[in-house]
């Protein structure tokens, strides 16, 4: 009895001791070969400015802009900053880890990544169901579109997307601080994500699967949903819709959606709906780099640049930026 419970101490003692001392992690990053280092660099900061400039863009182009005022385009300066914040959580460590031999990040700081990327990836999920809804209400209430999508109403949507970020982001974070790290510092992957650190436990990762598992189905699931509801209403009364003109004019407003959307939800599903024994992280890499890099840099794209009322207001604010350059230049 003695020797045995003396066993269960030291096994406790070195897990605990294995587990206060990772203090810091190794970024496997996206690829090994030196050679490619600078290209992939090159590359991912070119988005990266991309991505800056065109959702920095058109956040101040609708608030400067008075006839944008309103709930659609509301919600796509919601989704420019957290499209923002969600490739800024990510990228910039991910370009320095390019230029660095060992790619290094604390335990806190890649807690801390974990948290605020799984806040405005859970925020972006629920953010396109609200521009969905939004769509729905335009063509097929259009009559009721400014009583029901008012601006107190637009206004706790936002407040109820942030909110559903915040709780999926703390529970799979608490959970995350209770695994014991103890197998190797090295992770798969090039940004602190669940299934890459759940990887490296020595502990049971059976909640936390079971928690990712069910916040995943909600917050990939639920929406998913809501945009098909809506998009069959809104396929419906486009085609009750007799002028083709007419059809063409309301099916432009959501097929840049409906393809952004498939970008985003296939990847992030094809990440997250699979248990971590089934999925393969160099499979995830490629599909998170969709979803967390590459979508944010579209967006502004596919969403607002393609837009004729939002074509009209950079026209004019640039006719203005011009106009007042040309005033002091002759002054």
């Amino acid at each position: 009895l003695f020797s045995s419970s003396f066993l269960i101490k030291l096994q406790r003692r070195m897990v605990a001791g294995n587990h206060s001392s990772v203090t810091e992690f190794i970024l496997a990053g996206l690829s090994e070969q030196p050679e490619l280092q600078l290209p992939l660099f090159l590359l991912f900061l070119g988005i990266y400015m991309a991505t800056v400039v065109g959702n920095l863009g058109m956040i101040t182009l609708i608030g400067l802009s008075a006839h944008l005022h309103t709930p659609m385009y509301y919600f796509l300066s919601s989704l420019s900053f957290i499209d923002l914040c969600h490739s800024s959580v990510v990228t910039p460590k991910m370009l320095t880890n390019f230029l660095s031999e060992r790619n290094i990040i604390s335990y806190p700081a890649c807690m801390t990544q974990l948290y605020f990327f799984l806040v405005f990836v859970i925020s972006e999920c629920h953010m396109l169901a609200a521009m969905a809804y939004d769509r729905y209400v335009a063509i097929c209430n259009p009559l009721l579109y400014n009583v029901i999508m008012s601006y107190q109403v637009c206004s706790w949507i936002v407040v109820g997307v942030y909110f559903m970020g915040l709780v999926g982001a703390t529970a799979h974070t608490v959970c995350m601080l209770r695994v014991l790290f103890c197998k190797t510092d090295t992770i798969n992957h090039y940004f602190c994500d669940l299934f890459p650190l759940l990887e490296l436990s020595c502990s049971s990762t059976f909640i936390n699967e079971v928690v990712v598992l069910c916040f995943s189905a909600f917050n990939i699931l639920f929406p998913s949903l809501t945009i098909l509801a809506s998009y069959i209403f809104i396929i419906a009364s486009i085609l009750r819709i007799h002028s083709t003109e007419g059809r063409s004019k309301a099916f432009s407003t959501c097929s840049s959606h409906i393809s952004a959307v498939a970008v985003f939800f296939g990847s992030a599903a094809f990440m997250y709906l699979q248990p971590s024994s089934v999925s393969s992280m160099d499979q995830g890499k490629v599909s998170s780099v969709f979803y967390s890099i590459v979508v944010p840099m579209l967006n502004p794209l596919i969403y607002s640049l393609r837009n004729k009322d939002v074509k009209v207001a950079l026209n004019k604010f640039l006719e203005k930026k011009i106009f007042s350059v040309k005033q002091c230049i002759f002054l």
